[in-house]
């Protein structure tokens, strides 16, 4: 039998359909998530969770002239397979396919771009005021989910919506977790309202039974319904909503589509703005999503049949490393608090909130507060760690600059997912920390380069005084003994782990290893590559930068961030500050432009951070001959406190095997 999702020009044909055929479509858009899914990874269960709303909506609406803004994209699968991507979508996420969120330049259906949450009621709200301004006559929605309106922003978006009286219909898909379970008093408040579904019917039956009374029924209904105070605002919790200057609608069972599409009318009809509430299942359809949709929020791939998760073999992840270690230094120093923003378990804090519950704070999808809090918790004497991704850190750089580090607060950021993240794309990438980071003053900013060097940076970082950031990859490590003792790091010294006369190396956090890879291919056609371990984007080690500058007369400088303003930067500044300006400098880095979705190893090489570009890079760079004689090292060198601990470092570092992060 064929399909409907294969026979049907969507998202126009819904219109014909049957509540039947609406149904039997809903069910053949899960199989087609769950089965790709399977294959290229994602968000399952959000995306299932809201298959029948996405339905309801593009039946009602006329997408793209009436616009539909999703909030992170976590759950708009559905949203993509009902507007012409349905023979794209098993390249979802996939280097060169259809991204895993709404993106304006694939799809006209998808309304504005999203990745990050809590921006969908201000984005349609600028659209609806658009609207008005231009006197055009099309429906604005927002979807955004329970855990999404635990941001500030939403809230200030509501509140502005409820000031200017637009037309604009919000749309609370309540599934009550964002990616782990909600926290906070909006929480609480929420459920509230979940466990009372009876009034609305209540609400419903009063209203029928006015308007069924003879002759003036439909007046004393409206009436009714318009006055404050009245029947309606006893029975019905929605008044924080109503309060904002919302008609608040709901809640609603988000998986019957005929009573959404009914409620959407009816918001339509009403003007102003609407807030309807929508009751979902995460994971709806599939078993083991909904039986643990905090695992299946966002998966690798799985085995349909048993929902089996793809498992990866090797080392743990930096995030397990940095999650163990600090539970680990928390044990002996009760100062240390740790601080999440709705991501216990995806930073790894999950460890510590188990142990230390009352110096655990979940601050839910508020990264500006969490920065603030942290700050406020610094100020009397604790050390908070606040982990928190690259690309959400951005949120809250204002809190970084003005709470933390104008005040000089010893604050520990532990940026995780730092460089390239993979399918995620764009909206996810850690591009900017590096460059971010380095320009604010008194800011200590360093990377590691394996799970070892991340365990002693973090403890030494608990030591030091101001604002430290430890950036760190969405990797695996490299399969050393983490979580061994390591000395100390000193503050801005990085460390030279290969010695060489012909061009110096110069990376920093990830991209140390596939250096040091480099500097062996080269070996093999006759030039000989030092390799720094710069470690601090600052402050820099000037000294050791400057010395192998003069030592090699040719520098590769190697970071996963972004081209502007990262280690690149700082060590031209160094060489430029020195009178070392005509030393000739290969760049490597991500590009000035939005990396696209991908695998890791894709992009590494799309972006040319492979080891085999880093030895071109140097090869080009030495081109013209290597020199008859390499310079003699002058007698600064023999200044330099690391240099003694060169050859074992070096030694440490050459006798790993060289593995993508992956």
């Amino acid at each position: 039998m064929v399909r409907l999702l294969d026979s049907l020009n969507l998202p126009q044909d819904l219109k014909r359909l049957s509540l039947n055929d609406l149904a039997q479509l809903a069910s053949e858009i899960r199989g087609e998530i769950i089965q790709t899914v399977s294959r290229t990874g994602g968000h399952l269960a959000p995306s299932l969770g809201a298959v029948d709303l996405a339905i309801a909506l593009h039946t009602v609406l006329d997408s793209p002239r009436d616009k539909i803004i999703w909030d992170v994209g976590h759950q708009a699968y559905a949203h993509k397979l009902l507007t012409g991507r349905r023979s794209a979508f098993d390249t979802l996420r996939q280097f060169g396919g259809i991204s895993g969120f709404p993106r304006r330049d694939e799809s006209p259906h998808d309304a504005f771009n999203t990745g990050h949450s809590s921006t969908s009621i201000s984005a349609a709200l600028g659209m609806a005021k658009a609207r008005d301004l231009k006197a055009e006559d099309f429906t604005v929605v927002a979807v955004i989910g329970d855990g999404s309106l635990t941001g500030g922003m939403a809230f200030e978006a509501l509140n502005h919506a409820g000031h200017l009286k637009t037309d604009l219909i919000v749309v609370l898909n309540d599934n009550e977790m964002s990616i782990s379970p909600n926290v906070g008093a909006l929480a609480s408040y929420l459920a509230r309202l979940r466990t009372e579904p009876r009034l609305l019917k209540l609400r419903q039956d009063i209203e029928r039974v006015l308007e069924g009374i003879p002759r003036i029924g439909k007046d004393l209904a409206e009436s009714v319904r318009r006055l404050k105070g009245s029947l309606k605002y006893l029975v019905v919790p929605g008044m924080l909503f109503e309060s904002l200057g919302f008609t608040y609608l709901g809640p609603l069972d988000g998986h019957d589509i005929p009573s959404i599409m009914r409620t959407v009318e009816d918001a339509r009809a009403k003007g102003g703005p609407v807030l309807i509430h929508v009751i979902t299942k995460k994971g709806r359809g599939y078993a083991p999503a909904e039986g643990d949709p905090r695992r299946f929020h966002g998966v690798g791939r799985f085995d349909v049949a048993s929902g089996e998760l793809s498992r990866s073999q090797g080392p743990p992840t930096c995030t397990q490393v940095f999650g163990e270690t600090i539970a680990r230094l928390a044990a002996s120093d009760p100062r240390i608090v740790a601080i999440t923003a709705a991501m216990p378990d995806g930073t790894g804090l999950d460890l510590f909130g188990r142990l230390y519950p009352d110096r655990f704070f979940d601050v839910g999808i508020a990264e500006q507060h969490a920065v603030t809090l942290a700050a406020g918790l610094a100020s009397q004497g604790l050390v908070p760690v606040a982990a928190i991704y690259s690309t959400f850190l951005q949120r809250a750089y204002d809190q970084i600059v003005h709470d933390v580090a104008l005040q000089g607060l010893h604050v520990l950021f532990a940026v995780d997912r730092a460089g390239l993240v993979g399918e995620d794309g764009p909206t996810h990438h850690g591009a900017f920390d590096l460059a971010y980071l380095r320009i604010v003053p008194g800011m200590t900013v360093m990377a590691p380069a394996d799970e070892e060097e991340l365990v002693a940076m973090l403890s030494s970082a608990i030591a030091m005084d101001g604002p430290v950031a430890v950036r760190y990859p969405r990797s695996q490590g490299w399969g050393q003994a983490a979580l061994r003792p390591c000395s100390p790091i000193e503050r801005g010294r990085g460390v030279l782990v290969r010695d060489g006369g012909d061009v110096a190396i110069v990376a920093i956090g990830s991209m140390v290893h596939p250096s040091i890879e480099a500097a062996g291919l080269l070996e093999r056609e006759g030039i000989h590559a030092a390799v720094v371990n710069a470690r601090f984007a600052k402050p820099l080690d000037d000294g050791l930068i400057s010395q192998v500058a003069g030592d090699c007369g040719r520098l590769v400088v190697v970071e996963e961030g972004t081209c502007v303003g990262g280690l690149g930067s700082a060590v031209a500044e160094v060489l430029a500050g020195q009178g070392g300006a005509s030393i000739p400098i290969r760049h490597l880095a991500l590009p000035d432009r939005f990396v696209e979705h991908g695998s890791r190893e894709v992009l590494l090489a799309t972006c040319g951070l492979t080891a085999h570009d880093i030895a071109r890079a140097a090869t080009d760079l030495c081109r013209g001959g290597k020199r008859a004689a390499r310079r003699r090292r002058d007698s600064s060198r023999t200044g330099h406190d690391d240099m003694a601990a060169a050859g074992a470092e070096a030694t440490k570092y050459g006798a790993m095997s060289f593995r993508h992060f992956s």
